[in-house]
């Protein structure tokens, strides 16, 4: 499908090339070659690279490993989660403060060896319950989770992503999660990762780079899209993983990405043909 896009120029002008991961340069364990095709024009052409993934099941170093294994080939300070974003608040705002932690033995582990005040669940009450995508859930930590709440825990998620996009289909994601505990609780988490301010800040702490430097790829309009026309980050929605052509016409005028490809070999075509 054809898309009416803005003058490719855009594109090329940006200094920092965020990637959403996730249905955008692969799909699950399966690398999209045209991707890796696409990133290496960029680091040719000396632009910089940033992976940022809303899914905290994994950490920074998880991604590393991932990503390398692919053929992105990766450097440390190029990769950013969700958990990042939230462990940095944690850090700056919450210092010192009891956390019960849903998530995946992965992201707890880290989080305990970075200082955060883990519980184990069993305790009378926390002073902050965050929620996240957690591929080990279980309803002893929903209930845990909910019962912190309910004694006036204050209620964090990583991201508001709904579905994970792999190989085989959506899964349930940690929009999902939090969309149970607050139909219990009837609290809404404080969200973190894409759209919000934190991540574009960390970003920028990050790399040095402005928002009007900046170009984020993904494939959601809720989160990736979301957090560059809230930001004033160029965005480039691709058709590869979770929105479908129809949800780009549905949208709102001032929720529509920028520039609209099927897929990032349509863009590597477009700025390097």
């Amino acid at each position: 499908m054809n898309f009416e896009n803005p003058n490719v120029k855009t594109l090329s002008e940006k200094k920092l090339y965020i990637f959403d991961m996730d249905g955008t340069i692969y799909l699950g364990g399966i690398p999209f070659e045209f991707a890796i095709r696409f990133i290496k024009n960029l680091r040719k052409n000396g632009k910089k690279v940033l992976f940022y993934t809303n899914n905290a099941s994994h950490t920074s170093p998880f991604y590393l490993q991932k990503l390398t294994r692919l053929g992105y080939d990766p450097t440390a300070d190029e990769i950013m989660t969700s958990g990042d974003v939230t462990f940095e608040f944690l850090n700056r705002f919450r210092k010192g403060k009891s956390v019960y932690l849903v998530a995946t033995d992965e992201l707890c582990e880290e989080y305990r060896q970075k200082g955060i005040n883990l519980l184990k669940g069993d305790e009378e009450k926390a002073d902050i319950v965050i929620t996240s995508f957690d591929t080990s859930l279980t309803y002893e930590k929903l209930n845990n989770a909910c019962r912190f709440i309910r004694e006036g825990a204050e209620y964090l998620s990583t991201h508001p992503d709904f579905n994970c996009p792999t190989e085989n289909g959506f899964i349930p994601d940690s929009g999902a999660i939090a969309a149970l505990v607050t139909a219990s609780t009837g609290k809404v988490p404080t969200y973190f990762g894409k759209p919000y301010k934190e991540t574009i800040e960390m970003i920028g702490e990050a790399t040095g780079y402005k928002n009007d430097e900046m170009c984020i790829f993904g494939d959601r309009l809720y989160t990736d899209i979301a957090l560059g026309k809230k930001f004033g980050v160029t965005s480039v929605l691709v058709l590869s993983g979770e929105t479908q052509p129809a949800d780009v016409d549905a949208a709102e005028p001032a929720d529509k990405p920028d520039f609209v490809f099927n897929s990032l070999d349509d863009v590597d075509h477009v700025m390097f043909s």
